[in-house]
């Protein structure tokens, strides 16, 4: 019989939700790639006689490797190629001031700060300026070949290589990923429709928020692209006309969820089929055989879906028609200048600045004065750990700690039983798919892939042995140490949850939203951004909320308490769009004296909550004409107050 931990030896939840492995399908391309294109370079360099060269070039395959995550072919150049210019500037740097004391400590410190400034751009601005320290600080650490360029040619053409195998087959499946990343938006939207209306409450709401992130994600990838050909290239309008035709459908679902009566089944198989050809590209074989509406809901659903189907059906779309619902990018020259002085501006670009190159100075001075083998280790632990972009800092650290632990028992034997030469190349080439294989699963499991990776290149390049692997505990643990300390006991707002204030943001354009959804706004694409960028920003909070909830207490036992009212305003936002689309199809709209009120109340709630760390009491009188479209709105922003009240 199964007995259960003693209460003293179960461990906290925060500590099992760090631990818990994500999951995520396997690339299994990405794997291939990761085998081929660092292995070669270590075979190359093998063959000509030069096995450092062979390392350094796998190295920077290696970073190639991790940024290797976007389907889109346009989208990887971007994710490898601009990360690459920022490491070959880096160990450039880093190589001119390496033996230099001193110098070599401002240097880092330096390049530390202007990495942490630019990495709250964006995505492919945060792995650019990852990529920029860690590789000044490997510059200035580890002794390279000379010239001061062999090694920055050696990194980025390793890189490179990722980007030419990722690019492959780009001439044979040009537009597929566009394609099959819309599909996708269709088919979670025909399992949202199937699970609306129903009692099955859980899954709808699992069903709306992969909606949202398959919504966001087919958008970003589409209006990425089509900055670039400005709205000239067919295949790319007729895409957005089909991603933008599935809105009123996504609109109308929570209206379908509140009607409390599930939906035909040939309406999501319908959707289904429209997956199958916008995937294609074929045009859908038949008309859509709906059953006959009966009431404003109904309606709402039929009208969105045949609408959708003439769309997909149709694929030849005027570009000056086809507005898109989230705003066209300006141009790239425009948003780096926009970029550029948002960094300079931005109090958070410099106080997270500052803080990475506070704790980059610590480590660089403090190997300077202690004599630490391969010192560059401890900058290298920091620079990944303190990446709050990329989770909690606390989090990386422990995960950091405990990855490395692991990856140090493989690399052990790695070391241990694998002679120089050679065969190094195979046991690279079955280690290196890890590295794709383990990231999507958790920071701890990544790191786990990747310090055998390193210690095996490391080896080549300087001989050690198993001498390597006591150093590199002892480097981590302290490079951990510096980053919990300097870079998260030190900052009040690291181990403060943002939650309360990001919700009380989203509740106020939530008020915004009512009064544009019911107001005489004349422009309904300005209405669907609206919409649009309110679930967006929801699926930011619930993202915070769940890297809060990995803090330990009190910080995640705070973020815990504001789950019900995260849902509630979730709830809210849902009534909205369903009153709206009532509306729209032959409701009674609101009365002004009706829309003034919630939006008060949605004010006072949001007013309430600001910068609250625990919730707070609020008002819940709300009256109103009870067969008002408004109703459910009502009941569901009085359940978001009362939840914002103690108990």
């Amino acid at each position: 019989m199964s007995r259960e931990f003693p209460i003293g030896l179960t461990p906290p939840d925060w500590l099992v939700r760090n631990l818990r492995p994500q999951q995520a399908p396997l690339n299994r391309p990405a794997l291939a790639r990761a085998a081929l294109g660092m292995s070669l370079p270590l075979a190359l360099g093998l063959a000509a006689g030069y096995p450092a060269y062979g390392a350094l070039a796998s190295m920077g395959a290696l970073s190639g490797v991790i940024g290797d995550t976007a389907d889109a072919y346009r989208m990887r150049i971007l994710n490898i190629a601009v990360p690459q210019l920022f490491g070959a500037a880096g160990v450039a740097l880093g190589a001119l001031v390496q033996g230099h004391g001193w110098y070599a400590v401002a240097t880092v410190t330096g390049v530390a700060l202007l990495s942490g400034m630019i990495s709250t751009i964006g995505a492919v601005a945060s792995v650019s300026g990852l990529l920029l320290l860690l590789n000044c600080v490997i510059g200035a650490g580890l002794p390279l070949p000379s010239p001061w360029w062999v090694a920055p040619t050696l990194m980025t053409g390793g890189g490179l290589l990722i980007l030419l195998l990722a690019l492959a087959a780009w001439p044979l499946r040009a537009g597929v990923p566009e394609r099959a990343a819309v599909a996708a938006t269709y088919r979670a939207v025909a399992a949202l429709l199937t699970a609306a209306g129903t009692d099955r409450a859980e899954e709808y709401e699992e069903a709306r928020r992969t909606v949202t992130q398959s919504l966001n994600q087919s958008y970003d990838l589409i209006l990425a692209r089509r900055a670039r050909h400005h709205g000239r290239s067919p295949e790319l309008t007729r895409m957005l006309a089909q991603l933008n035709a599935i809105t009123p459908l996504i609109e109308a679902a929570p209206a379908a969820h509140l009607a409390a009566r599930p939906l035909p089944e040939p309406i999501p198989a319908a959707l289904h089929r429209l997956a199958d050809a916008v995937e294609t590209g074929r045009t859908p074989p038949a008309p859509l055989a709906l059953p006959l509406p009966t009431t404003e809901t109904a309606r709402a659903v039929d009208h969105a879906l045949r609408h959708a189907a003439e769309v997909v059906a149709h694929p030849d779309v005027d570009p000056r028609g086809t507005d898109d619902r989230l705003g066209r990018p300006a141009a790239l020259r425009v948003r780096t200048a926009r970029a550029a002085r948002d960094v300079v501006l931005s109090a958070n670009s410099w106080r997270y600045g500052v803080r990475l190159a506070l704790c980059i100075g610590i480590a660089q001075a403090l190997v300077s004065l202690i004599p630490v083998p391969r010192s560059y280790w401890v900058a290298l632990t920091i620079t990944f750990v303190l990446k709050p972009d990329f989770g909690s800092v606390f989090s990386r650290a422990l995960l950091r700690a405990l990855g490395t632990v692991a990856g140090l028992v493989v690399a052990a034997v790695v070391l241990a039983e694998v002679p120089l030469g050679w065969w190094d190349v195979p046991t690279l080439f079955l280690l290196a798919p890890l590295v794709p294989a383990l990231t999507p699963r958790g920071y701890g499991y990544q790191t786990a892939a990747i310090t055998p990776v390193i210690l095996l290149l490391s080896d080549i390049l300087n001989h050690k042995g198993t001498a390597l692997l006591l150093p590199r505990l002892t480097d981590s643990l302290l490079g951990c140490a510096i980053a919990l300390i300097a870079g998260y006991l030190l900052w009040p707002e690291s181990w403060h949850t943002r939650v309360g204030a990001r919700l009380a943001d989203a509740v106020a354009d939530t008020a915004a939203y009512v009064e544009a959804a019911f107001g005489p706004t004349p422009d309904p694409a300005a209405r669907a951004r609206m919409r649009r960028r309110l679930y967006r920003d929801l699926s930011v909070i619930r993202t915070e909320f769940q890297r809060a909830l990995t803090e330990p207490p009190p910080t995640g036992r705070r973020a815990a308490a504001w789950w019900p009212l995260v849902v509630a305003v979730e709830r809210v936002v849902d009534a909205t769009t369903a009153a709206r689309v009532r509306v729209r199809h032959g409701a009674a709209a609101p009365s002004s004296v009706e829309i003034a009120q919630v939006t008060l109340q949605l004010r006072e709630l949001s007013e309430a909550v600001r910068g609250a760390e625990t919730l707070t009491a609020v008002r819940t009188d709300l009256t109103g004409p009870a067969g008002s479209v408004l109703e459910p709105l009502r009941q569901e922003l009085a359940a978001a107050r009362s939840i914002a009240s103690p108990h």
